[in-house]
């Protein structure tokens, strides 16, 4: 039984993000009415046991949250989409986790009473309950109209993130940050394990884990003491 003031939420998207969402707000008391099929049903039951798979529509017509996550160019579409077929309802909460967009994309939902929010947590996830532990060190940038923005914010404490308010407006950069810093780990780290396993390394993953996780955290000091300079 979920405590008095909780939601009942639907989960569109059953990829690497969206049952993690799903089972982080579950375990902050919420209840989850269902999720869309995705197509690695396996994982995403064993992030989340026992939540029925619905269609996007249905679960839209059931829920108080809506929680999209599904890739960046599909976004767009599948709110309209929703729209066309009056799923969206007066007073409903929806979410979605893209990182380049704000809350502008979610218009055809707030034509149709929806409240729009925009909340994207700053981990890489892995789709496994692994990134719940994470998620309680990360960030998220949350984006929404000022009368709701509180909302947002209760929401991504909720995820275990400390939110950060990025303007609608700044959705862009803060996405290209985003992947600068993911793509940039991603190429040395692939670079890097490559030379060593071209020497007859064994594992060079597991070689280099300490090296880069320490590299990247003393980096990142570096920044947070030049800030406070």
């Amino acid at each position: 039984m979920t405590r008095a003031g909780r939601l009942d939420v639907g989960i569109i998207g059953a990829g690497h993000v969206g049952p993690v969402i799903g089972a982080a707000l579950g375990g902050a008391g919420h209840a989850l009415v269902g999720i869309t099929a995705g197509s690695d049903p396996e994982r995403a039951a064993a992030v989340l046991p026992g939540v029925a798979v619905k269609e996007a529509p249905d679960l839209v017509r059931a829920a108080q949250l809506v929680v999209i996550a599904v890739p960046h160019d599909q976004l767009p579409g599948l709110v309209s989409g929703l729209a066309e077929v009056g799923a969206w309802q007066p007073g409903q909460l929806v979410l979605h986790t893209d990182p380049a967009y704000g809350t502008d994309v979610l218009e055809p939902a707030v034509r149709s009473g929806a409240i729009p929010l925009a909340v994207h947590p700053a981990i890489s996830f892995t789709g496994t309950t692994l990134d719940l532990r994470q998620l309680q060190a990360s960030y998220a940038a949350v984006t929404a109209p000022a009368m709701v923005l509180p909302i947002a914010q209760a929401l991504a404490v909720e995820l275990g993130c400390e939110p950060v308010v990025i303007e609608e407006e700044d959705r862009p950069a803060y996405a290209e940050a985003i992947s600068t810093a993911s793509e940039f780990a991603r190429s040395i780290v692939g670079q890097a394990t490559g030379i060593l396993r071209g020497i007859g390394v064994e594992n060079p993953g597991g070689f280099l884990s300490a090296l880069v996780s320490s590299t990247f955290d003393r980096a990142l000091r570096e920044v947070s003491s030049d800030e406070r300079l």
